[in-house]
């Protein structure tokens, strides 16, 4: 099937949505760089979101969900089939005892709510840049807080484009994954279980998050952000420091001099040159401390 068919296709089932094809995704992620997409579908309702997943599933299509691209790195060569993008989805509110939140939601965006209402437990989110869907999807965390400590639920679509609700051990908890992670869901909605707190120690709190990312972090460049899980007992930036690789660079991708746990797009990187330079840093750490960094940011797409 072509791509200007499953564009006709699309169109007829996202009507309130949009549906593009051969999409620039570098301007669709923090790090600005990237291929095309050959189809970019945007739903703005569930049943939209339902119709692309059964579509992809019945026509055998590969269908990758990005929300705002926070913590993606996609390849030169672009993505294949559907892009499935979130960010119209991004209501919020109260429901019953849990605050609800849809999944292309800014999960800054909802820790500011909870601020509003008067509920404490997701101070620690007030710096995460990602969505609540890309928060969910690794357990994002920051600060000694992460999504699993106040998530009650979630409410997903399977690869069958059925809704289903999942909690508990059905979540599968690790340090940054999830159930997710595999493949058998889209996260369309998380309901958080919060607790009543005083509005002013919350937003001093969170003021003094926002004050610690902002000093210590890059945010003047592109990136994916923090590139590698923290190895058990050490954390990644300092191994990288002291490794001497702050500044390193392959093309326009240089590890930051300011955070070394953050690579970032200096000048017109590629994919490649990002990429090439995570491996760079991953053999050069392995090669000082014998210790493997896993990659935290998910790397997409095709040459």
């Amino acid at each position: 099937m072509n791509i200007s068919t499953i564009q006709a296709d699309l169109q007829q089932l996202v009507t309130a949505g949009k549906v593009t094809s051969h999409e620039e995704l570098k301007n669709h992620v923090f790090t600005r760089m990237g291929g095309q997409a050959d189809i970019l579908a945007a739903p703005a309702t569930y049943d939209e979101l339902q119709k692309i997943v059964t579509y992809a599933q019945q026509q055998g299509i590969a269908l990758t969900v990005l929300g705002n691209g926070s913590n993606v790195i996609i390849r030169d060569g672009g993505v294949r089939g559907i892009v499935l993008q979130t960010s119209d989805l991004a209501d919020m509110g109260i429901r019953g005892s849990l605050l609800y939140a849809q999944c292309g939601a800014k999960i800054i965006d909802v820790s500011r709510y909870a601020l509003t209402q008067e509920l404490t437990g997701l101070e620690f989110a007030c710096g995460i840049p990602g969505t609540v869907g890309g928060a969910l999807y690794m357990n994002a965390g920051a600060y000694g807080g992460e999504i699993k400590d106040v998530l009650d639920s979630a409410l997903a679509v399977n690869k069958a484009g059925q809704i289903v609700t999942l909690q508990g051990d059905e979540l599968q908890w690790g340090y940054r994954k999830s159930v997710f992670a595999s493949g058998e869901y889209i996260i369309l909605e998380a309901r958080f279980s919060l607790t009543a707190g005083d509005p002013a120690a919350i937003k001093a709190s969170m003021d003094e998050l926002t004050f610690l990312r902002e000093s210590k972090q890059p945010l003047e460049y592109p990136s994916c952000g923090s590139v590698f899980k923290r190895p058990p007992g050490r954390y990644a930036g300092q191994l990288i420091q002291e490794s001497g690789l702050q500044g390193t660079r392959i093309g326009g991708a240089e590890v930051s001099r300011k955070h070394a746990g953050f690579i970032v797009n200096a000048d017109h990187a590629t994919a490649s040159d990002y990429i090439g330079l995570i491996h760079h840093v991953r053999a050069a750490v392995k090669d000082k401390f014998g210790i493997e960094l896993e990659t935290e940011v998910e790397i997409i797409g095709e040459e």
